[in-house]
């Protein structure tokens, strides 16, 4: 075999192998001109501007050729699978297994909803009873006497036990009195908070419900506050006693200036707390838990202070609007079922009454615990404004009542659970207690005031504590969420309706 045909055949042969699936006739072709293409380069070497063009040449032939690889002829046998194959292994969105989790949708839906159904509720309510919104009524609710004003004057008069609780402790860290007879003075000064308000609502005539229950409720905190600030200063004697020793004159030193951001706040230590500024700042703080150095904001922001303000004004108007609108007529109405005792009628008034009654709840919560609250922290630079946690997403009675209302959670906490834990109680006797307390609380405010006393508020806090031992016990996870919710939607608006049917019945001897 010649030289030439030796170079030409190993050449001939890879080029063929290249092309798949092409005629044989060209082939050839491919062969013969490979061949003269050979023999032209041996001769004679390319021109420089061959270079690029036999270049694009070989691109355009890859591409030409690259149609028909066994890459693409895989691909194409892959996509008719595809075709062949549309079922997967996998679960419904809607099932728990799937690991779904975005229903944000469904939640705008529910949003949508619950607003239509409550618009249609609305509309209803005003075509039939007209516009009953009237905000001057409302005066008349806490003034039966426009020149009596006894529920303010029992609110002024709460100052006497304020500066008792103060000169009392001022006596104690001095030593003038001893702590038994501090104590005794306590044991007298905290129970006259109770007896001397109530008994005042009870024997003054002009004064009205809802007066009462503002200025009951206002010497309620107030004895929360006092019994957890007479507390902390023992507290603060003991430590003292324990390290007397051992105190530097830096310790008893009664102020010390602290940077604190862009304002200079100053740091107390026992006994340079009991001054009146620092009583009083604590009386209107929006806490119950007394400390000597609360946490501090650097500055008061503007901006916040006036969205806070406005949602007050707004929520409080609108709160009155749907009492009076919405609320008020379904009561009403609801007063015939209770006194022919028609369950079925009752059962229909109770639901009814059930939504306005909760929208009312939700509004209120957000404008006692957010909007106020928020409000007085920013205005008295209070750093801790944990006035609630996520209480909507509790799975059991236990955790709702301890996050919706935290400054209440953290008062029993550390001034009644935890003491009672140290003692050795029981840990759901302890819970128990702290149940029975809430409900005294409840009936409290709510007895004294409508000067009627039938237990409906304390049993129904006291019902909180088989229903807990129940969800937790049975249901978890989204269903004790649900057996939540429905406790709060089902549960006030009987209170309600027993409160206000008893209150017809005694007042006015009748319920049509």
């Amino acid at each position: 075999m010649s030289e030439r045909s030796a170079i030409k055949g190993p050449a001939t042969r890879r080029r063929t192998t290249t092309i798949s699936g092409v005629g044989g006739a060209r082939a050839v072709d491919v062969k013969h001109a490979n061949g003269s293409k050979l023999r032209d380069a041996a001769e004679k070497p390319p021109a420089k501007g061959e270079v690029s063009k036999r270049a694009n040449d070989n691109g355009k032939g890859d591409r030409e050729t690259g149609k028909h690889s066994p890459k693409k002829q895989r691909s194409a046998a892959e996509d008719i699978n595809d075709r062949l194959s549309c079922h997967v292994l996998q679960e419904s969105l809607l099932s728990s297994a799937s690991g779904y989790s975005n229903y944000r949708g469904i939640l705008n839906w529910c949003v949508v909803m619950l607003g239509l159904s409550n618009a249609r509720l609305f509309l209803e309510n005003i075509i039939k009873y007209g516009i009953l919104v009237d905000p001057i009524q409302v005066v008349s609710l806490f003034l039966k006497d426009p020149y009596s004003w006894p529920a303010a004057c029992l609110i002024i008069v709460s100052n006497v036990f304020i500066l008792a609780a103060l000169y009392t402790e001022r006596r104690l860290a001095v030593g003038t009195i001893s702590e038994t007879t501090g104590r005794v003075l306590y044991i007298i000064n905290l129970p006259c908070m109770f007896v001397f308000p109530a008994a005042t609502v009870l024997t003054v005539t002009s004064m009205t419900p809802a007066g009462g229950v503002l200025s009951l409720a206002v010497y309620t905190v107030l004895f929360l506050k006092l019994f957890s600030y007479q507390e902390a200063n023992r507290w603060c004697r003991e430590i003292r006693q324990a390290k007397a020793k051992r105190l530097t004159r830096s310790y008893s030193c009664p102020n010390v200036a602290q940077s604190n951001g862009s304002a200079v706040h100053t740091q107390v230590s026992y006994p340079g707390n009991l001054t009146h500024r620092d009583m009083y700042y604590f009386v209107f703080a929006p806490t119950l838990c007394y400390q000597l150095n609360f946490p501090r904001s650097p500055r008061i922001r503007k901006s916040f202070l006036m969205r806070r303000l406005f949602e007050m004004l707004f929520f409080m108007q609108l709160l009155v609007g749907l009492i009076q609108q919405w609320m008020v007529p379904t009561i009403q109405n609801s007063m015939k079922p209770f006194q022919e005792m028609d369950f079925s009628r009752m059962v229909e008034r109770l639901l009814k009454l059930a939504v306005p009654n909760h929208l009312i709840w939700l509004i209120f919560f957000y404008w006692f615990f957010h909007s106020s609250m928020n409000f007085v922290a920013e205005l008295l630079q209070f750093g801790d404004r944990e006035f609630y946690r996520d209480w909507w997403n509790s799975e059991s009675v236990t955790y709702f009542w301890a996050n919706w209302n935290i400054p209440v959670h953290k008062w029993c906490l550390r001034h009644f659970y935890k003491p009672m834990l140290m003692k050795g109680t029981n840990k759901f006797l302890a819970q128990t207690a702290v149940f029975l307390v809430s409900a005294f609380f409840h009936e409290y405010l709510v007895s004294v005031p409508l000067k009627m006393f039938r237990l409906w508020a304390f049993m129904g806090m006291m019902a909180q504590v088989p229903l807990a031992w129940f969800v937790g016990r049975f249901l978890n996870g989204n269903y004790g969420n649900a057996a939540v919710w429905i406790s709060i939607i089902i549960g006030q608006p009987v209170a309600v309706l027993m409160y206000v049917h008893d209150y017809y019945v005694i007042h006015y001897g009748t319920t049509t």
